[in-house]
């Protein structure tokens, strides 16, 4: 009994040195820069432009959601920020360093978990700090706090394969967090999950958000979703994606649910909700020769 008391104590300590000491890496950093970007993808003997002239600047400690009808290039410009997609055209810099591919400065949330089935819990969440170096108590104890924030500390010694899809996404949310990217970017990361784990999930990564100061681009179909967690609102146009409104939602902090009802939230959405509108039948009326 005292060792495991010992145990889980040194964990805590090595979480707090650790977290320290990227929150001092990190301090000032993740400042995005996105300027007249152009993707395009070969199809059917030509090229077919999913992001066209994209322009967008996130500060550090931002929280941006990218919202935009469906096709409409928001998880390609997502994957471009993470190195997964090159550009056409147009230049792409974090912290002024042009992007050639992956790296540890920003954690990835895709809408498919992407979890070693081979490992528990517990070692997934923990397999990045120890890629950084952290000892194996300091990886544990990360991995142990990041997996409480989420609601699945009584499962760390379980494998992904026998969890629900919706708490094996939220396992990947807790390992990408437990690398302390300075950008954060999420791909619907709760569209997977029940209602009422959506609204504790939205409500906890507020909660990280302000205590990690990531800055964080979060992909959702979810209007309602984006009022609530940015700071602004990217709105994309129909394919080929251009940003058609960035809008500054100047909603006080800390926010909780209650705030869906505020006349001030309404207003938000129904801006949002028009834009998607008008971009969606657009969209319908290319399709069908209009």
């Amino acid at each position: 009994m005292n060792a495991i008391v010992s145990d889980n104590r040194l964990a805590v300590l090595d979480h707090s040195r650790l977290r320290a000491k990227a929150a001092a890496k990190g301090d000032g950093r993740g400042h995005i820069s996105v300027r007249a970007l152009s993707i395009e993808f070969d199809h059917a003997g030509g090229k077919r432009a999913a992001v066209q002239q994209a322009s967008l600047e996130i500060r550090p400690g931002e929280f941006v959601c990218l919202l935009g009808p469906s096709g409409c290039g928001k998880s390609t410009l997502m994957n471009a920020i993470a190195g997964f997609v090159k550009p056409t055209r147009g230049e792409l810099t974090v912290d002024g360093q042009p992007i050639a591919g992956p790296g540890p400065d920003r954690g990835m949330v895709f809408q498919q978990h992407s979890l070693f089935p081979w490992k528990t819990v517990r070692e997934n969440v923990a397999f990045g700090p120890l890629m950084a170096g952290a000892s194996r108590n300091e990886a544990t104890g990360v991995a142990r706090t990041f997996l409480s924030l989420v609601g699945l500390a009584a499962f760390e010694d379980a494998y992904p394969g026998t969890l629900s899809g919706g708490m094996q996404q939220r396992v990947g949310i807790a390992r990408a967090l437990a690398n302390y990217p300075s950008v954060l970017l999420m791909d619907e990361p709760f569209g997977a999950l029940d209602a009422q784990t959506r609204i504790m999930m939205q409500e906890n990564l507020l909660e990280i958000w302000r205590e990690f100061k990531n800055t964080v681009v979060f992909v959702t179909h979810d209007i309602d979703e984006a009022v609530f967690l940015s700071d602004r609102i990217v709105v994309m146009s129909a394919s080929p994606g251009r940003i058609i409104a960035d809008i500054r939602v100047e909603l006080p902090r800390p926010r909780e649910q209650s705030l869906l009802t505020d006349p001030a939230f309404i207003d938000y959405k129904r801006q949002c909700l028009d834009l998607i509108r008008q971009e969606t039948l657009r969209a319908f009326q290319q399709q069908n020769g209009g």
